[in-house]
């Protein structure tokens, strides 16, 4: 079911994505991880249930990676924020949403590096000020470095929003179906990649069986997920005090050999005293 963006969505979601663009560098509020951006998506285009899938999907796909010494990485932040709006307004579903994000993450990259690229003509003014000693200019162009890295983002969701319904008509009309069971078949496989990133990083042997009992309640006895999340939680909580048991064991341990010690010790001043 197709349905039209309004303009004071598409300003808002352009916003959203530049919020997404510059926050690492000014409040680190986690604006442009997918999983947030994606929400905020889904919330501005009145759909949250498809924000949260499409964001959550594309934050599997980054865990563990960070843009560590100045490396770019796939911006799937901005991809779940196109993904989310068009996947509403076309009405193809969570599948084609994610299949159309993952593209749009990947590709700017490119925009990212260019950006970044930009941003040396402001370093090379804030050397130029630093050798004036006008300092009080050091400031603007910190503030306008960060103009490339919101234009990189403004300036695809803006375009993409814009032509959004067009393009989508060009694509579900002229798309041969190939390429559409390919999208839908990349958003159906996308979560499974994540989840493998996923349990890569966790401890897996350690606690086979807590990942036992969550797959029985999801695959055989159809709980929602709130409810495996649930006895997630008190999974979590049994081994927490469990934990707790051991430590409190250990430190009552270590005070009975203290204590032992201390004794053998003042026996042992006696019986120097006495000889």
């Amino acid at each position: 079911m197709m349905q039209d963006i309004t303009y004071i969505q598409i300003t808002l979601l352009t916003l959203l994505a530049v919020l997404g663009g510059i926050d690492p560098y000014i409040s680190g509020l986690q604006f442009s991880k997918p999983a947030i951006a994606g929400f905020l998506a889904g919330i501005i285009m009145g759909d949250i249930s498809t924000g949260l899938v499409v964001g959550s999907t594309l934050q599997l796909m980054v865990l563990g990676v960070g843009t560590f010494g100045g490396a770019t990485i796939p911006d799937f932040g901005t991809g779940a924020i196109i993904g989310t709006a068009l996947g509403v307004v076309s009405g193809r579903g969570i599948e084609f949403a994610i299949g159309l994000s993952v593209p749009v993450g990947l590709l700017l990259v490119q925009l990212d590096i260019l950006a970044r690229f930009c941003g040396v003509y402001f370093s090379h003014r804030i050397d130029t000020y630093i050798d004036r000693g006008e300092f009080n200019k050091i400031n603007i162009m910190s503030w306008l470095s960060l103009l490339p890295i919101a234009l990189s983002r403004a300036i695809p969701v803006l375009i993409s929003l814009i032509f959004g319904n067009n393009v989508i008509n060009v694509v579900l009309n002229y798309a041969p179906d190939w390429l559409m069971g390919g999208l839908k078949v990349a958003g159906a496989v996308l979560p499974v990649v994540g989840i493998g990133i996923l349990l890569h990083y966790l401890p897996v042997k350690r606690f086979f069986g807590f990942l036992l009992v969550g797959y029985l309640l999801a695959a055989y006895l159809n709980v929602p997920m709130m409810g495996v999340a649930v006895a997630g939680a008190a999974a979590a909580f049994i081994h927490y005090k469990q934990l707790q048991e051991k430590h409190e064991l250990k430190t009552q341990f270590a005070d009975v050999a203290a204590a032992n010690a201390s004794t053998v010790s003042e026996g042992d001043e006696i019986d120097d005293d006495e000889l």
